[in-house]
C-alpha cells in the first residue's frame, strides 16, 4: 500500500510529497501523520508538504504557507479555504446540496 512506501523506504531526508492524502483514507491520514512524527521527532528526516486535507494541515507546529496569485503568506489551519468548507459541509451537508444542486 501506499502508507508502506513510507514505512519501508523514509530514513533520513527531506522529503517533497504533493498531495500525499489522495491515497490516503483518513484513518491513514492519521497513520501517516503518526510516522511523520516519529521521523521528524528522531531527527532524520524533514516535510515539505502540498495538501488540501484539513487533516494533514492540522499537523501540530506545522507552518502552512498560502499561494494567493503572485502573494505567499503563512497562515493558520482555521484560515484556510480547505479547514473552513470541510468544517461547515459537516455542520451541515444539506445546506450545501441545496445550493449545489440549485437551478
Amino acid at each position: 500500500s501506499f502508507l508502506s512506501l513510507f514505512v519501508n523506504h523514509f530514513n533520513r531526508g527531506i522529503y517533497i510529497l504533493d498531495e500525499p492524502e489522495a491515497a490516503l483514507s483518513p484513518n491513514r491520514q492519521l497513520a501517516f501523520m503518526a510516522l511523520i512524527h516519529e521521523l521528524e521527532s528522531s531527527g532524520k528526516a524533514q516535510f515539505i508538504i502540498a495538501s488540501h486535507s484539513p487533516i494533514l494541515l492540522s499537523y501540530p507546529n506545522s507552518v502552512i504557507l498560502s499561494l494567493d496569485g503572485d502573494a505567499i503568506s503563512q497562515v493558520s489551519v482555521q484560515d484556510t479555504d480547505h479547514y473552513r468548507i470541510t468544517r461547515d459541509f459537516l455542520e451541515n451537508p444539506d445546506r450545501f446540496f441545496r445550493h449545489l444542486f440549485e437551478e
